[in-house]
């Protein structure tokens, strides 16, 4: 792993930070109004006529909870997916910034870092959300930004790996309905885990959206002695996705 130069991080970030201020406002809009949909449909819609509560929670708690892993991978993954394959193929944005003293490894560093910090704030909005509809705020909740942040980032790294490996744009229609749609379906956001088939329950461990909402829910109404392990499995999920972004941009753009 050759070193990372702070500048040359700072440099790439600053241009994300450029651009996206031309559409924070649109970003920001449809950020908080989704958990309001997801909410008035499930939560209150859902909850109000069939279900009442789910695991000692009232339903619109649990999915207000469970959402948040909702908006942290459609707001990490998929821009890191579009974005990035845009800015290689089409803009040529990353052979002008590889002209500079920028290597590879500071390249994704920066855009995954960009990607998480910003799907991280974003990925909060669903449970700003819920205390509107009546979640209790608790001190817990503190801790939630740094949750998402740490998933964020792995799957801002998993979206930068497949944008350099697919070959087409529109290849990417099977990796959100083969990857992404099942991982946050499967993750404890509208149902709770432990009813589904032990093979699913097992899968689910494997799943860094479940841990996220078994974070939140636990940062919401009280921790738990896994918790930790939890974090560690978010933390070697992020590195190991890096350093798979890492090698894949690599070969996209050096070999």
């Amino acid at each position: 792993m050759r070193r990372l130069e702070p500048a040359a991080i700072a440099g790439v970030m600053s241009r994300e930070v450029a651009n996206f201020r031309t559409f924070w406002k649109a970003t920001t809009f449809s950020s908080v109004l989704e958990p309001i949909i997801y909410l008035v449909a499930f939560g209150l819609g859902l909850g109000g006529t069939i279900v009442n509560r789910v695991d000692g929670l009232e339903y619109v708690e649990f999915v207000g909870t469970g959402m948040v892993a909702t908006a942290v991978i459609f707001s990490s993954a998929l821009p890191a997916m579009f974005g990035t394959f845009v800015k290689h193929r089409f803009q040529r944005t990353y052979d002008a910034i590889l002209a500079a003293p920028v290597d590879v490894e500071e390249l994704v560093t920066a855009e995954m870092l960009w990607i998480g910090i910003r799907a991280g704030f974003y990925g909060c909005f669903p449970l700003l959300v819920a205390m509107v509809f009546g979640l209790d705020p608790a001190p817990g909740m503190l801790a939630v930004p740094f949750f998402c942040l740490i998933t964020a980032l792995g799957f801002a790294a998993f979206g930068i790996a497949v944008a350099a490996t697919v070959a087409k744009i529109d290849q990417f229609s099977y990796v959100t309905t083969l990857v992404v749609t099942p991982l946050f379906l499967v993750a404890g956001t509208f149902f709770p885990i432990d009813q589904l088939p032990e093979g699913f329950q097992v899968a689910a461990q494997l799943n860094p959206l479940h841990h996220l909402v078994e974070l939140v829910r636990h940062a919401s109404f009280g921790f738990e002695s896994t918790d930790p392990l939890r974090i560690a499995v978010l933390i070697a999920f992020a590195l190991a996705l890096w350093r798979m972004a890492v090698r894949r941009m690599t070969a996209r753009l050096i070999d």
